[in-house]
């Protein structure tokens, strides 16, 4: 199954709530949540407050994914906000092991995140601890940029990885994610999806999300 999990920092933050819903409607699987710090990305976003409103609005899980260095000391914060899925980067924290265990003793789904200049090797002995892997295909802190092609390798390699030791992990793309380029994305491994601009940019959700998961699906057959 092809996931889509919109990200709300390319919708309008003047009605989050009705954007939300609007998505929800139109075949969202998720909700992708960036938290920004201002130190390790540049750009300074959303905090647990927010996310506890959202929390209150959205049906389907919020996927937050929170680009903070460092992370150890403000995990259960965003988990008791009403995370889902709480992705960390793996260049966020010097206890990734203790960390991802954390994020699962709270009741969240523990997800691990690594930037386009990371080796896939930074999160080769975290997966048995992880229910999603995050393969940014952007360097994180800002919406609307372009596809990183090498992204692809590293999608694959991940994918061999979560395949060869029969884990039950969801492999996850971030970053310039669009229906013209999904295909490549999905036959390469991955099956959760994180797209903003491609969808907050058009006026009707429904069809690009459709297109997604139309083209997402045709490239996880191609897999196979």
């Amino acid at each position: 199954m092809i996931k889509i999990s919109p990200s709300i920092l390319s919708a309008d933050f003047a009605r989050l709530g009705e954007e939300i819903k609007s998505v929800e409607r139109a075949g969202a699987d998720a909700i992708h949540v960036d938290v920004m710090d201002g130190h390790f990305v540049p750009n300074l976003t959303l905090g647990p407050p927010v996310i506890a409103s959202l929390a209150k609005v959205a049906t389907v899980p919020l996927d937050v994914h929170v680009m903070v260095a460092p992370i150890d000391h403000y995990i259960s914060d965003y988990v008791q906000a009403g995370a889902n899925y709480l992705t960390i980067h793996a260049e966020a924290t010097h206890h990734a092991d203790r960390a991802l265990t954390l994020i699962r003793q709270l009741g969240a789904k523990a997800g691990i995140a690594i930037n386009p200049g990371t080796p896939v090797a930074a999160i080769e002995d975290l997966l048995h601890l992880s229910d999603l892997i995050l393969i940014m295909s952007v360097n994180p802190g800002f919406g609307g940029q372009s596809f990183i092609p090498r992204a692809l390798e590293k999608i694959k390699a991940v994918r061999e990885m979560i395949d060869d030791r029969g884990l039950n992990v969801e492999l996850q793309v971030d970053g310039g994610i669009k229906p013209d380029n999904i295909f490549a994305a999905a036959q390469a491994g991955a099956d959760f999806f994180v797209a903003g601009s491609a969808i907050f940019s058009q006026p009707d959700y429904r069809t690009v999300i459709g297109q997604l998961k139309e083209q997402g699906t045709a490239g996880k057959t191609a897999r196979r």
